[in-house]
């Protein structure tokens, strides 16, 4: 009798191999800090999608007989008003859930305007490294020589304070990031056996350039575009805290902060607790992005 093993063709191949979506959470869900902040994330898109129905209160209904009411555990405090009202005797658990709809729009918006076009440029740069390369190049330089909260400001300055205005400048700040790592992503692909063998089989550019090369790009592109997007909120906050962002009474993160600054000593939550919100939302999404760069990086996955 043989002693050697048969194996069965009609074994289900995905218990042997995994597939690569459960490949990528097995490496993602490593990471414990990742999770944290993904379980944060969902709770905070959670609250924007369902914000007038879980928003105790509507954010702009002003309540003038519990002006800056301390949070419901402190002396003073109601528990109609979880979290305290502002200094106009606003919800503030009401207004942090629905700006973080804004925030989230921000975020979104801002990193989706910036990713295509930075994926284009990045590309033509990339396969025209003599005729194009050198000018998409250096104007991307010329922008990332001016800081970028400063170049957001000058741009909403120009155009004029406003939600479309601040998602406008702040994808033009996250530009050349993009178009630099798909410019070096691409120029590492080019000299590739496969990019060649479409060359070979008759390939056009078109092809080559989205269907060939960019696919294989892409890992980077995505933690950059999540690390973009903690970014853009706090761009966002900060052109608000300076009053060029959303205006009042629209509830934002940053402009909230800005109508408060003038009662932190007395008033702390009123300040602390849309920082706080800020604070915990880059956290998050800083964390779900060290994830996905552990998940997407092969080296860092075989040393895991």
């Amino acid at each position: 009798m043989s002693s050697e093993t048969i194996i069965d063709p009609a074994i289900d191949q995905s218990l042997v191999y995994p597939s690569p979506l459960k490949e990528f959470w097995q490496a993602f869900s490593h990471n414990k800090g990742a999770l944290a902040g993904l379980l944060f994330m969902l709770l905070l898109v959670f609250c924007a999608l369902f914000a007038p129905w879980i928003a105790p209160h509507n954010p702009s209904e002003q309540y003038r007989e519990f002006l800056l009411t301390p949070p419901a555990w402190l002396e003073g405090g109601q528990w109609q008003f979880l979290l305290g009202t502002d200094e106009l005797g606003r919800d503030l658990l009401s207004r942090l859930i629905h700006g973080a709809r804004l925030s989230l729009l921000i975020g979104l918006a801002s990193v989706v305007m910036s990713l295509i076009p930075g994926i284009f440029l990045g590309l033509v740069a990339g396969f025209f490294p003599r005729l194009m390369g050198p000018l998409i190049t250096r104007v991307m330089d010329i922008m990332l020589a001016l800081p970028s909260l400063l170049l957001a400001v000058a741009i909403v300055a120009i155009l004029g304070p406003g939600l479309i205005n601040t998602i406008f400048a702040i994808a033009i700040v996250s530009l050349p990031s993009y178009v630099r790592l798909t410019r070096a992503a691409v120029m590492g692909e080019l000299n590739r056996d496969y990019v060649t063998a479409s060359r070979l089989a008759g390939a056009s550019l078109p092809r080559l350039m989205f269907v060939c090369v960019l696919p294989n790009c892409m890992a980077p592109l995505i933690v950059q575009a999540t690390l973009s997007f903690s970014s853009a909120i706090l761009d966002a906050a900060a052109l608000g805290f300076l009053g060029l962002g959303v205006q009042p009474p629209t509830p934002e993160w940053g402009t909230m902060l800005a109508s408060a600054r003038d009662y932190i000593e007395r008033a702390w939550w009123v300040v602390s607790l849309p920082g706080l919100t800020i604070l915990l939302s880059v956290l998050a999404i800083n964390l779900m992005g060290d994830g996905l760069r552990d998940a997407l990086d092969p080296k860092l996955k075989n040393a895991q």
